[in-house]
């Protein structure tokens, strides 16, 4: 049996008690690395990349979970630290992720529908990034926005060139 998780802070997720805690050194080390392997992040300052490591949180999945839905809102970007998912569109299975893929980029800029479902394989945990939390340093760092915002420029004229 397929179930949905929450799609809220809450639940399955394991944030921060209140009060904004610290991050060790070490796990500050392990999400940074793990959001650099994003193109999106790939090439930004470490100061901008601890920062954005600083707001995230770890989500666990347990086997079979619905991790998005296509169609859905959407505001969340996960990259997997571990385990196994399945993606599929329109009821097709398009690809198979692990450890360093990455899912919901576009929801951070754009909180729209989802592209694609997404489905546990086997316990699935993941680094969350919430669109909200990382608008609000692209706020704060219009240089961090720019050069985020050529990146996505640069992808955009990848994928158009392709499909001609």
């Amino acid at each position: 049996m397929i179930t949905e998780m929450p799609r809220r802070r809450g639940g399955w997720l394991e944030p921060a008690p209140a009060g904004k805690p610290r991050l060790s050194g070490e796990e500050t080390r392990r999400r940074m690395a793990a959001l650099a392997a994003a193109p999106m992040f790939a090439g930004i300052p470490k100061r901008h990349l601890k920062a954005i490591a600083g707001v995230t949180a770890i989500r666990r999945f347990p086997p079979k979970a619905v991790v998005m839905t296509e169609g859905t809102p959407g505001s969340s970007f996960l990259v997997i630290m571990d385990g196994q998912a399945k993606v599929t569109k329109n009821r097709r299975t398009v690809a198979r992720l692990g450890p360093g893929d990455f899912l919901g980029e576009i929801s951070l800029i754009d909180p729209g529908p989802r592209t694609t479902t997404v489905v546990a394989i086997d316990e699935l945990t993941c680094l969350d990034l919430a669109g909200r939390d990382f608008r609000r340093i692209l706020e704060a760092q219009p240089q961090l926005a720019l050069r985020i915002l050529r990146d996505l420029a640069h992808r955009f004229r990848e994928v158009t060139a392709a499909l001609n």
